[in-house]
């Protein structure tokens, strides 16, 4: 038996190619349900607008309340990294503690149609 030795062969390891879970998620980058759960915190907690004495105990509870659920749905539903999740449950939080509807204004306007509460709505609206 005449065996030969293996030859080494070149080989160029190249990276992974991007996939829509590496380059991130298409679509809005705030999930609907968190969009959802601002609006609804803060016309929760619209009353006490008109109440400035509450206003210390209404304020950390509204960003509280936001701020938690958010967290977890973009850290579990979106799959977003802690960082990420962070960010965007301290923007929602601190936009629900201001003592203001937020929904009626062009900043709430703009924040629905970024999450696609407009797309929610056509859809319903056709049935």
């Amino acid at each position: 038996m005449n065996i030969t030795p293996a030859e080494a062969v070149p080989v160029e390891v190249l990276p992974p190619e991007p996939t829509a879970s590496t380059t991130g998620s298409q679509g809005p980058p705030i999930h609907a349900l968190s969009a959802l759960v601002l609006v609804a915190v803060d016309n929760l907690w619209n009353l006490a607008e008109w109440v400035v004495v509450d206003w210390i105990v209404t304020i950390p509870l509204s960003f509280i309340t936001v701020f938690v659920p958010v967290f977890l749905l973009q850290k579990f539903l979106k799959r977003d990294s802690n960082g990420r999740a962070l960010a965007f449950a301290s923007l929602l939080g601190v936009l629900a503690a201001i003592p203001s509807s937020i929904t009626g204004t062009p900043i709430g306007l703009a924040l629905l149609a970024w999450t696609g509460l407009s797309k929610l709505h056509s859809k319903t609206a056709q049935r």
